[in-house]
């Protein structure tokens, strides 16, 4: 009996941990974590009952590939870090072999990190253009009280990380909309980027872009020379809404005559709506605060549900 009892515990230490909440990243992934911890825990209960170990190895075996999958997580190494703002940080990620991540336009990817004993996971979408080769790039804003944060603040070149995914994304098509408006605070700027970048470099693609980004100054704002190229396209607009400058006239001239002062309200949105030269599909990405702010002020603007997207 001492021997069974033994195994027992030798199983009980390979049974599949349920997620605990903290680990769902809440935006309707498939496979959501919980889908994997179910189809492990089935394999688990299928080896167990067969006292077959080896029924279990398949699992080990997937998550050493180098391609990224929605099933397992996959270790990728970082190749540099750039500190964009006090708190916003942009992270370069190797793919082996110069492989390519294959992104639809705004799809996300859910990073797994351990802090203090707690595995927590979170989705973000990578901003580098979905068929880049042999790298990824990741912008991710760092939270004083935030559990990933705490993690991801600790990353240095070498590090290695695991994601999982792709997930989720709009299914943009060229020349399916007249116009995009692209409505996105702080770092809901990421799903944006692809697309963008994508209408750029796509000579047959005329869709018209109005890009809205909310930021809090005028030095929260990230990646400014890549927006300063894309807004030379002769289809793309950008403008700024910067909510705690106090005067336009600080800021270097370039920037006056697209930037408003204050908070991006049902009255701008109206002024930028008349703006466009079509009725525009609208994108959203930033808080859900931020998000609810806009399909309400959307909605009385005269745009329906089926006219925008929320990422």
């Amino acid at each position: 009996l001492q021997t069974m009892s033994g195994n027992e515990d030798d199983w009980l230490a390979l049974k599949p941990q349920e997620p605990s909440p903290s680990q769902c990243c809440g935006s309707g992934c498939k496979p959501c974590i919980y889908d994997v911890y179910e189809k492990e825990l089935a394999q688990w209960e299928r080896a167990r009952a067969k006292q077959d170990k080896s029924l279990l190895m398949e699992k080990k075996e997937q998550s050493n590939n180098s391609e990224l999958n929605p099933d397992t997580f996959t270790p990728f190494s970082i190749s540099s870090v750039e500190q964009l703002t006090e708190d916003t940080y942009q992270y370069k990620f190797e793919l082996p072999g110069n492989g390519s991540l294959r992104l639809s336009l705004g799809q996300h990817i859910v990073l797994r990190g351990m802090v203090s004993g707690l595995e927590v996971q979170r989705a973000y979408t990578p901003i580098s253009p979905g068929n880049a080769e042999g790298y990824f790039e990741v912008l991710i804003k760092c939270y004083e009280a935030g559990l990933m944060s705490q993690y991801i603040k600790t990353w240095k070149k070498g590090d290695i990380v695991f994601w999982r995914g792709p997930f989720g994304g709009f299914p943009y098509r060229p020349n399916k909309h007249g116009e995009l408006l692209m409505l996105a605070s702080g770092t809901g700027l990421a799903p944006m980027l692809p697309i963008l970048q994508s209408i750029a470099d796509n000579e047959e693609d005329e869709t018209f872009v109005t890009l809205v980004g909310c930021f809090h100054t005028f030095d929260k704002i990230y990646l400014k020379p890549l927006l300063q190229d894309l807004a030379r396209y002769w289809n793309i607009r950008i403008f700024y809404v910067l909510s705690q400058e106090t005067s336009l006239e600080k800021l270097p001239w370039s920037y006056q005559e697209n930037t408003y002062i204050g908070r991006l309200n049902e009255d701008l949105m109206k002024t930028i709506i008349n703006s466009c030269r079509r009725r525009p599909f609208v994108l959203i990405c930033g808080s859900s605060a931020f998000s609810e702010d806009m399909s309400r002020y959307l909605k009385a603007v005269g745009i329906d549900e089926n006219s925008y997207f929320v990422f």
